[in-house]
């Protein structure tokens, strides 16, 4: 049995791990690279095998970096089905046209400011949104924590991961020469005692283990730290400053509990008078997505739910649809929270509130979440003095505030924890989904507290198991 490592080895995005036996063949993953210059060419370069040799895909969460290249993978010739939870098959359905509809866009964009006929005729699309409605008739989904036989060497179940609505973490059982080797994939793991979503299943066994290290070299700071630093930056930027707030924010996962924590401040008295404008359509439609899966939320939610169910001292929380709508925002001078995609800043409709909200010294930019490098979002963070949004330059004024203890993703605590679930040490354990310094500093926490055998792969490796 071997594994080849195409994507999120010393890296974040790209997730896609090939899987072969003498019998079998199967991904876990196919995600879109993302963020930096050379993502647009990885997202095009050949996949290293032919997707019709495939049996099937197994898929962890519906997060782009994590499914986004599923339809090129069709588009090529793969037609077996893709295995994945019910919620993370009813995300991709919004999700997959969204990304086909962006490569429409953005080669139409393209086309129109190229003056060569031949260098209007080279362009072209990952994939199609046709493809994409494709790709979405192979999905197959399955509940958590029930067994399924892919094929007849592979069996496998798919446990919550606590990262978003429908993550996974993936338990594997391949048969090969007569005996059982069981693979378990963490997928991105969430942090513990977060809101909303239940607490990463603990994991007792497995012969190899693969886990992510987004944040392996740090921890977050705690969330009674990070909601009153939420509290602070809005209380003073709406009614000291008197600008407004804009929050970069993924439409899946990260704008739900922002919107639950503004409800949650405002349920104890710490926030008033809030008007928090959406405007993302495809965060719109997985908002109305998460609150019809009330049974995969935790206790506290449920309790938030029944609230705000109720009607009483609720914020002014409004969704936009229109592109009209959309663009009306940019003459809100002051008192708006404006919550919008993309989560890392380089696309959708963030950018042009960026663009609008910037260079004003009364406006407070919120970053809840990981900035891959090379995207507009890390330039921010990293403090840019000007940043070039549609190739205008803006200078940045308004105050560049992140709010570490959103992450989605465990910290090195939580992942060290997770992994103290396992009775006996894996025989191999890659560290994947990481930035290069992330990967090896959190593997050489495992090797010292653990005493376990850990590998850092290289992207495109192959390892014999």
């Amino acid at each position: 049995m071997k594994v080849t490592f195409l994507g999120a080895a010393r890296e974040v995005t790209g997730s896609c791990y090939l899987i072969e036996t003498g019998a079998v063949r199967f991904l876990v993953d196919c995600g879109m690279f993302q963020g930096g210059r050379e993502a647009p060419a990885r997202n095009r370069r050949p996949f290293g095998f032919k997707p019709r040799s495939l049996d099937f895909v197994l898929l962890t969460h519906a997060h782009i970096d994590h499914s986004g290249l599923l339809p090129r993978l069709t588009r090529e010739g793969f037609n077996g089905p893709i295995h994945t939870t019910a919620a993370t098959a009813e995300l991709l359905g919004i999700m997959l046209p969204d990304s086909a509809h962006i490569q429409e866009a953005d080669a139409r964009h393209a086309a129109n400011r190229r003056k060569n006929a031949r260098a209007k005729a080279a362009l072209s699309v990952l994939y199609t949104v046709q493809d994409a409605e494709e790709c979405l008739q192979q999905l197959s989904p399955v509940a958590y924590d029930e067994w399924l036989t892919p094929h007849p060497d592979v069996r496998c179940r798919f446990r919550d991961a606590g990262h978003i609505l429908g993550s996974a973490i993936l338990e594997i059982q391949i048969m090969e020469g007569g005996k059982t080797t069981k693979l378990v994939v963490s997928g991105d793991l969430g942090q513990p005692d977060r809101p909303i979503l239940r607490d990463p299943t603990l994991i007792t066994e497995a012969d190899v283990l693969f886990i992510e290290s987004t944040y392996g070299n740090r921890a977050h700071k705690n969330m009674p730290a990070t909601l009153e630093e939420l509290a602070q930056v809005i209380e003073h930027t709406l009614h000291v400053k008197h600008g407004n707030v804009i929050v970069p924010a993924f439409a899946v996962g990260r704008t739900q509990e922002v919107i639950y924590h503004l409800h949650q401040l405002t349920r104890a008295g710490r926030l008033r008078n809030l008007n928090i404008i959406v405007d993302s359509p495809m965060a719109t439609a997985v908002t109305r997505l998460t609150m019809q899966h009330l049974a995969l939320f935790d206790d506290e939610a449920k309790q938030l739910a029944d609230w705000h169910a109720a009607g009483r001292g609720l914020p002014h929380l409004r969704f936009t649809g229109s592109t009209d709508e959309s663009i009306a925002l940019n003459q809100i001078r002051s008192g708006a929270i404006i919550i919008s995609a993309s989560g890392m800043c380089d696309a959708g409709r963030i950018k042009h509130h960026l663009r609008h909200n910037l260079g004003r010294a009364e406006n407070s930019i919120l970053i809840t979440g990981f900035q891959a490098q090379g995207t507009l979002g890390r330039r921010l963070v990293d403090g840019a003095k000007r940043v070039s949004i549609y190739g205008q330059e803006i200078p940045v004024r308004a105050s560049i505030h992140t709010l570490g203890g959103f992450s989605a993703h465990a910290d090195q605590a939580a992942l060290l924890t997770w992994t103290g679930g396992f009775q006996r040490p894996p025989r191999q354990t890659f560290v994947v989904h990481g930035e290069e310094s992330a990967a090896l500093a959190f593997a050489e926490r495992l090797q010292a507290e653990r005493g376990w055998t850990v590998t850092v792969p290289e992207s495109g490796q192959t390892v014999e198991l």
